[in-house]
């Protein structure tokens, strides 16, 4: 043990011992002394974007993880059915701190510009690997903005990778680097906020709904065309498909509407952050898991679509979510028979899930029971 601990500190003083300083000949442009004589930057307003800036990332990345889990839940993960607007409120609470969060870095990065060019530019391995860190971090954090900005403008072409995918491991990363940051910055961070004396003076939630709205007054993420479904959702053979409990029942689109139907009024809520309410008519997805001798209660279903590829072509629906009256398999929206684009002739609509996992053009429902 005490071979190691002086291994440890030999380790420690050759990361923190002084490097050859630059030949002062370079130290041109940015590098040279009192380039940078704005009174607007100090410790104090830095420390105070910092903070800032904190509590928005992590809202954010709270709120992020939450979505990733209801999208991809893990066996030990539960999301309940209500409140119906619960998952509007914690996207809208995403796209708003996300949002936040590009002036917050953007003063932030402002504030500490001049010390991206102080003398000497790198004081020792620890003071490289931390400068090369916070480079990660701020890469990390504009990724996620820019990333996140294309997404709710629904403007994929520059993002050649699957946006969730990408947004979901390098915020792993930013939040990592943030707290590495955090870590080593923390007591001048404090001290800035509690004394600053001798600073210079320093001078002078539901988001709205995505403003193309679609058919129906309601917005389409993707059209029926785009998925590839026109022509199987219009077939007169249209049929779904419920399975389950060694029983089997084919419904064409007469037999759907001759079932109890029930309206509901519930929102879509995408991971775009918009969110639009509309008023569902169809029949519930507990009575239809009840026709092939489940216990809705106990049950939960996969439903598909119509749509042959496409990482949201189907999803896992939970018993909390099967077992409630809300969610239905609409036939109607606003009291009309759903535009094609609204995933005409049958869709999955339930309380308290992303838009994503609100399958349009359903084609089957397996159901299988919990135990």
């Amino acid at each position: 043990m005490t071979g190691r601990a002086t291994v440890l500190r030999r380790l420690t003083r050759w990361c923190l011992a002084p490097l050859p300083a630059p030949p002062v000949t370079l130290r041109r442009g940015p590098l040279r002394p009192g380039v940078f004589r704005s009174r607007l930057r100090s410790t104090r307003l830095t420390g105070q974007l910092g903070v800032a800036l904190g509590v928005a990332f992590a809202i954010c990345f709270a709120t992020g993880l939450l979505s990733h889990l209801i999208q991809h839940p893990p066996g030990w993960f539960w999301w309940p059915a209500r409140p119906v607007g619960l998952y509007r409120f914690t996207q809208g609470l995403h796209v708003a701190t996300g949002l936040a969060s590009i002036p917050l870095l953007g003063a932030k990065l402002w504030s500490v510009y001049p010390r991206l060019f102080s003398w000497p530019p790198v004081r020792s391995i620890a003071h490289a690997a931390e400068r090369a860190s916070l480079g990660l971090l701020v890469a990390a954090a504009l990724f996620l903005l820019v990333s996140g900005v294309l997404n709710i403008s629904r403007w994929y072409a520059p993002m050649p990778f699957f946006f969730t995918a990408g947004h979901y491991w390098v915020a792993w990363l930013a939040v990592g680097g943030l707290l590495v940051h955090i870590g080593v910055h923390l007591p001048a961070v404090r001290a800035a906020l509690v004394r600053p004396v001798g600073e210079p003076r320093q001078d002078g939630l539901n988001r709205p709904p995505h403003p193309d709205v679609g058919p129906q007054g309601l917005p389409v993420n993707r059209t029926a065309a785009g998925a590839g479904v026109r022509a199987a959702a219009l077939d007169p053979a249209y049929r779904l498909r419920v399975t389950g409990e060694g029983r089997s029942v084919s419904l064409d689109l007469a037999a759907l509407n001759r079932l109890p139907q029930y309206t509901a009024e519930l929102p879509i809520a995408c991971v775009e952050g918009w969110s639009a309410t509309g008023t569902w008519t169809g029949v519930r997805l507990g009575d239809l898991v009840a026709l092939v001798g489940a216990d809705p209660r106990r049950s939960s279903a996969w439903v598909e679509s119509l749509q042959v590829d496409g990482a949201y072509r189907a999803c896992t629906v939970p018993p909390e979510h099967v077992g409630d009256p809300l969610t239905l398999v609409a036939l109607r929206l606003g009291g009309e028979p759903l535009h094609l684009d609204h995933g005409y002739p049958a869709r999955l609509i339930a309380p308290n899930r992303p838009g994503v996992l609100q399958t349009k053009w359903l084609s089957r429902i397996t159901v299988a029971g919990t135990g």
